[in-house]
């Protein structure tokens, strides 16, 4: 038995982990008008530049079945038995179903999916546990682990600007205007697969210290903690904050991550998040 770990393009995982542990990505896509990019292919910066200066919003696509099917068929010419896919949330995006649907097209490997119920690096968690794992576990034992560790991980998300979840759905053009001129700040969170408002708060310093609560509270009885703080394009806010996490919670490893043009498109420019879970990760 020989297994692949496959994520996608919105776990944000750093290229120097990718390469060590072997892990292997299929690119989501963002489109501005008819302009089509891999993600993974596009640099985040240069994304956000554009969306600022842009008419309209992109949008973005899951990655096409031929695509996954491709990555199947080389990962079993390479030897690959079975192989464990980790996918962003099924309520977000249509690419877990996909990675089902390819795994039936291709005889030879056994295709495992997980529906991480999360995204960015919230859902790398999972792909980190999951490579730690692969040599020691079978691949049923590995996302039996990983549902359990579904328990103990969660991410909470704090949008700057509402047009972007105005566009996307979440909230009505009167909710965005009236929000946006009384500088609400939402706060989001997964729930059943989708991302769901948890609280309207009036400033962003609100937010935080919301969310710092929260994070608080929902790990005070792990006996270790790795967090990640995430952002959108907004690297000095996000060491700011970061720094004060590290001074309150000194026990809890902390690291830094950001928003790629796919989640950035929903969640828009210097939206912040943050994402933890009860594991220790040695190659962090």
């Amino acid at each position: 038995m020989k297994t692949a770990i496959i994520t996608d393009s919105t776990a944000y995982i750093p290229e120097s982990i990718l390469k060590s542990e072997d892990i292997r990505i299929i690119s989501l896509n963002v489109i501005f008008k008819d302009e089509i990019y891999l993600e993974e292919k596009y640099d985040a910066q240069t994304f956000y530049e554009r969306m600022r200066t842009e008419k309209e919003l992109p949008t973005t696509s899951q990655p096409t079945t031929g695509a996954y099917v491709a990555l199947l068929e080389e990962l079993k010419a390479q030897g690959f038995t079975d192989c464990i896919a980790i996918h962003l949330s099924s309520g977000i995006s249509g690419t877990y179903q996909n990675a089902i649907t390819a795994g039936s097209m291709v005889d030879g490997i056994n295709l495992h999916a997980f529906d991480s119920e999360l995204a960015a690096m919230a859902m790398g968690f999972y792909v980190l546990r999951a490579s730690e794992l692969k040599g020691q576990l079978s691949p049923e034992a590995i996302i039996a682990d990983l549902e359990e560790m579904k328990q103990h991980t969660n991410a909470y998300f704090i949008v700057d600007d509402l047009k972007n979840l105005h566009k996307g759905g979440r909230l009505t053009g009167a909710q965005a205007l009236i929000g946006s001129m009384l500088q609400v700040k939402p706060i989001l969170h997964f729930e059943d697969t989708k991302i769901v408002p948890f609280d309207k708060v009036r400033t962003k310093k609100k937010a935080l210290k919301q969310i710092k609560d929260l994070f608080a509270n929902e790990t005070k009885d792990f006996e270790q903690v790795t967090a990640v703080l995430i952002h959108g394009n907004a690297e000095e806010e996000a060491d700011a904050i970061l720094a004060d996490l590290k001074a309150e919670f000194p026990h809890v490893k902390f690291i830094k991550s950001y928003f790629g043009p796919v989640i950035g498109t929903h969640l828009g420019e210097k939206s912040i998040g943050l994402g933890f879970t009860n594991q220790k990760f040695d190659i962090l």
